[in-house]
């Protein structure tokens, strides 16, 4: 017992010494709280080591004493001693806690640092949007070229032509074989803003390769007769329309905004949603910023 007690009060002094080297540099006198939280970790390591060392003790020393009950299982039976009254208090004592932390201790109606940071990036959006409420068509495309850089670059490249592949090409607005894809496959992706979706196969054999050419191609030259089917929901010049289609001729507000909201799923993969993390300014000025890198 005595070789516990010495090993259980090094491993005391280790492990302390071991949370202050690894965070002692967090506790000094300005702020209590973290001398409280220092002070909380010593009592822990403390009750941790003791509580180990008298259990150990126990399982090396103590017999089992006390009445048999009736049943037994391949010889092994169960003695009808009470459940250890430290146990009891400390399993209803929980419950008591955990109302008062509710309540009282940490209310949830009370200050809390996430609510706080909830409350001052809604404050600043709202002065970021009032300020640029109007902005002229540089300023967003300024503001727009930095938002790219920071949310879209890293995979649709710097200079926006999609790292040889691995994302859409954004300097044009679509590719054949994108085309030749949504006709194939259909598009269900961006429901927020067209609901309704688009079915597959819109156009058969060679007609996909033709009405696939003429829409990657800017919708330059003579109309195909197939495109008829497309024109219904994206119009006759392919500007969409709203809650039913987009627009397939150049990247408007409306087609960026959905996309950002809800990702989009192509022959080159999936793009996820980044719901939440722009503003409505913000997004108009990337739409803004993409558009101009076609001209």
């Amino acid at each position: 017992m005595k070789s516990m007690v010495i090993g259980g009060v090094i491993l005391v002094i280790a492990l302390i010494a071991g949370t202050y080297f690894s965070a002692g540099d967090a506790f000094n006198g300005d702020d209590y709280i973290n001398t409280l939280t220092m002070i909380g970790a010593v009592a822990i390591i403390i009750i941790a080591v003791s509580t180990t060392l008298k259990y150990v003790n126990q399982m090396k020393n103590d017999t089992a004493s006390g009445e048999l009950k009736s049943e037994s299982w391949d010889g092994i039976g169960e003695y009808t001693n009470n459940v250890p009254t430290g146990w009891a208090i400390a399993f209803i004592g929980t419950f008591f806690y955990v109302f008062w932390y509710f309540a009282y201790g940490y209310p949830i109606n009370s200050f809390s640092q996430i609510g706080q940071y909830n409350e001052e990036t809604l404050d600043y959006n709202a002065k970021f949007e009032k300020k640029w409420e109007n902005p002229s068509q540089e300023t967003l495309e300024a503001m727009g070229q930095s938002t790219y850089l920071v949310q879209c670059a890293p995979c649709h490249g710097i200079d926006a032509e999609g790292i040889e592949g691995k994302a859409h090409n954004l300097t044009k607005r679509i590719a054949k074989d994108q085309v030749v894809y949504v006709i194939n496959n259909g598009a269900n992706n961006l429901k927020s803003a067209y609901p309704g979706g688009m079915p597959a196969g819109m156009a058969y054999g060679p007609d996909v390769e033709i009405v696939a050419e003429y829409v990657a191609n800017g919708f330059k030259g003579e109309q195909p007769a197939a495109y008829a089917s497309c024109a219904g929901c994206h119009g006759v010049d392919g500007r969409g329309m709203p809650y039913v289609a987009p627009n397939i001729r150049e990247y408007d507000d409306a087609l960026v905004m959905a996309v950002l909201k809800d990702g989009k799923k192509g022959n080159i993969g999936m793009m996820p949603s980044f719901d939440g993390r722009l503003n409505e300014t913000q997004q108009k000025a990337l739409a803004a910023y993409i558009r101009s890198l076609g001209e």
